[in-house]
């Protein structure tokens, strides 16, 4: 059989601007990617379709015998069990939305091309987790975070005693570096990846995980469920959050259930609001919807797409939302949905023009010894037409 993770846009938009760059599967929970845990469970080859922008990045195959998972559904052993089971040209339904297909190459096409197929078998699925929009993502943290440290780790070890240590579900890689800090696994588990250093006086609550390069600064407190991306810095306060990699919080500050993109940059003292004053259920923007919408939870902080750039001191209401390429500055709350490429803050906006943006974005990623690819820059382009609807000072 030959596996798919399929992305549909109007799944793909509820996830925007985190979505605009990677697909939903490639969002991290837990310990690594959906996409990953999807080729760790089934033990082989994955490949990922989409039908927007993302065309430009992903590239699948059909054959005549096709596995298609909805790239939002978490994988699970007895999920995958399901599916393994799923006759050809049968889906898989969970409280009536389909989670996935088996199908021949006609109908595989016929879903790829219409978003559905008729005339297919259904079977039904009892337990699964779907996630609906990017919040799920910090609600859902701290089991999988749990899961993927069981499922990964075949033994434990404590790192050197100068540090202090409560409970016993730590790994600590034999690269990373450890020292004077204090480490709680009582509440859940504790991940440190290859070549990752937590610095003195660091304060970690699990479940935690700090990627391969990452760095914890100087008397971090973190706060579980959190999940830290390789190549990111991190400091001041965390928790619930999940940053995707080689973003920067180096300094201290505040940032409580958000979601942090790739080669972001919060400046000095810059804090978010996870929680309104009344305890009103926050609302966060949708690009799908085009307006805000309810959260079902009053917990959330900041959503951040890829390359967006914050000044020192800034201050993030309750439920931002920042778009891809923005830079924030500026006294006071900046408003709760920052267009992608916005430039500017409180006292108002004007555009990132993309040829800075992209001289910045290449300057960023060369400290890294990265490249911002040919690909890459035709995608935030795309991004940069297609989000002008939004930059209302634009017109």
């Amino acid at each position: 059989m030959h596996f798919i993770l399929y992305h549909q846009t109007q799944i793909t938009k509820r996830f925007w601007p985190l979505t605009r760059t990677r697909s939903v599967s490639d969002l991290r929970i837990g310990i690594d990617s959906i996409s990953d845990k999807w080729r760790r469970y089934l033990q082989c080859n994955v490949e990922q379709y989409c039908d927007d922008d993302l065309k430009l990045v992903y590239h699948c195959s059909i054959e005549s015998d096709n596995v298609i998972v909805a790239g939002h559904v978490l994988p699970t052993k007895e999920l995958c069990a399901q599916i393994a089971k799923l006759s050809l040209n049968t889906s898989l339904t969970f409280h009536g939305k389909q989670l996935a297909w088996r199908l021949d190459s006609e109908n595989a096409v016929r879903l790829f091309e219409s978003g559905q197929c008729s005339g297919i078998g259904e079977q039904a699925f009892q337990d699964c987790v779907v996630l609906e929009g990017p919040w799920n993502l910090f609600q859902w943290n701290e089991k999988i975070l749990c899961e993927d440290f069981n499922d990964l780790v075949m033994e434990t070890n404590a790192p050197s005693n100068s540090n202090r240590i409560l409970g016993k579900t730590i790994y600590v890689a034999p690269t990373a570096k450890v020292e004077c800090s204090i480490l709680n696994a009582e509440a859940g588990p504790i991940y440190i990846d290859d070549h990752a250093e937590i610095m003195e006086g660091s304060m970690i609550r699990g479940p935690f995980y700090l990627g391969k390069n990452a760095q914890l600064k100087m008397g971090a407190k973190v706060y579980g469920a959190t999940s830290i991306g390789p190549g990111c810095k991190v400091g001041g306060e965390v928790s619930n959050s999940i940053f995707q990699a080689n973003s920067n919080k180096a300094h201290d500050g505040f940032v409580g259930n958000s979601l942090i993109g790739e080669w972001c940059n919060l400046g000095a003292d810059s804090n978010t609001s996870n929680l309104k004053n009344n305890y009103d259920e926050v609302k966060v923007w949708s690009y799908l919807e085009n307006r805000f919408i309810k959260t079902g939870t009053i917990f959330c902080g900041l959503t951040m797409g890829d390359h967006a750039k914050c000044g020192i001191n800034t201050m993030f209401n309750t439920g931002t939302v920042v778009g891809v390429g923005a830079n924030v500055f500026g006294d006071g709350f900046p408003r709760q949905f920052i267009p992608d490429f916005a430039w500017g803050g409180a006292a108002g906006f004007s555009t990132f023009l993309f040829e800075k943006f992209v001289q910045t974005a290449r300057t960023v990623m060369s400290r890294r010894k990265q490249e911002l690819s040919d690909q890459a820059v035709d995608l935030l382009k795309q991004i940069y037409h297609s989000t002008k609807q939004f930059r209302s000072w634009e017109e």
